[in-house]
């Protein structure tokens, strides 16, 4: 009785292994067909992205003047520094459970 049971329990899950292999190609059938108002498949599948292409060279070098970058530098330690001194707000404070 077990071997019975066991036997049609194999049977129905290679079943559905084998019929589940096949779904992509039963949705093509024009009896099972796809939902009405799907657009129809491209004739050609869409191409990969091409990932390893190299850009160009830049033309025109717009890299900051080494005065500009040392007054930016200058600018972002002052912001810096004034958060750093700035009170902490209590309502910003987490739960320590």
């Amino acid at each position: 009785m077990a071997g019975g049971r066991a036997g049609a329990a194999a049977a129905l899950l290679a079943l559905g292994l084998a019929l589940g292999g096949c779904a992509s190609t039963v949705a093509d059938l024009p009896v099972v067909g796809a939902p009405a108002g799907l657009p129809q498949r491209p004739a050609q599948p869409g191409e990969y992205l091409p990932v390893h292409d190299i850009p160009t060279a830049r033309s025109n070098d717009k890299t900051l003047a080494p005065a500009d970058q040392a007054k930016l530098e200058a600018d972002l330690i002052k912001a810096r520094d004034r958060q750093a001194v700035a009170p902490a707000d209590p309502a910003a404070k987490t739960s320590t459970r």
